[in-house]
């Protein structure tokens, strides 16, 4: 059976784009000025990577949503951050102004030029290790806000292992965003 394929238009659009998110149907966002046929045969040429691409989205984490609270996440996660803030900052000579817990759906952290640094409440489902890691990530833009050499030489001194985690999170992130706790 085909899958089922969300097809949006849009007027911005300067070329077609195809996705195939964790859990959701597929999406292909297409020129306002794209023909039908045309978009047709772009899906039939790609139902084979679509496959592919699901196939690799098989639950590995065990998440249960029934025993997963959004609130008891945010606290336990700012908790954590809060940690890893108060022993890595002043080694870093930095200083963040605030703290933010978000249900951010593309990113895991954030770091604004205001000194706002934003975190993905479920990171707390994510090993401690990961955590650590984007946090520490975050603090070290405080200190060079970009990913030059510079700033890997930064994040290499106090994570070694920082690959791992990214590892970790390209490997199961995906399905980590995808999580909802039942309400």
């Amino acid at each position: 059976m085909d899958e089922l394929i969300e097809l949006r238009r849009s007027r911005r659009a300067r070329k077609w784009t195809l996705s195939v998110p964790w859990g959701e149907p597929t999406l292909m966002t297409v020129p306002s000025w794209m023909r039908a046929d045309d978009v047709a045969a772009i899906i039939d040429s790609h139902r084979e990577w679509i496959a592919l691409e699901r196939a690799k989205q098989r639950p590995r984490l065990r998440l249960d949503p029934r025993h997963v609270s959004e609130a008891e996440a945010r606290r336990a996660v700012r908790e954590l951050v809060a940690m890893v803030i108060d022993d890595e900052a002043s080694t870093l000579r930095v200083k963040p102004k605030r703290i933010q817990i978000r249900d951010q759906r593309s990113r895991w952290g954030s770091c604004s030029t205001t000194g706002t640094l934003s975190f993905n409440w479920r990171l707390v489902l994510a090993p401690f290790e990961v955590l650590d890691y984007v946090v520490v990530h975050e603090l070290c833009h405080m200190r060079e806000a970009n990913h030059s050499g510079k700033f890997w030489k930064l994040v290499e001194a106090r994570r070694p292992d920082w690959r791992a985690q990214r590892d970790w999170l390209d490997q199961h992130g995906p399905e980590l965003m995808a999580f909802r706790p039942a309400l």
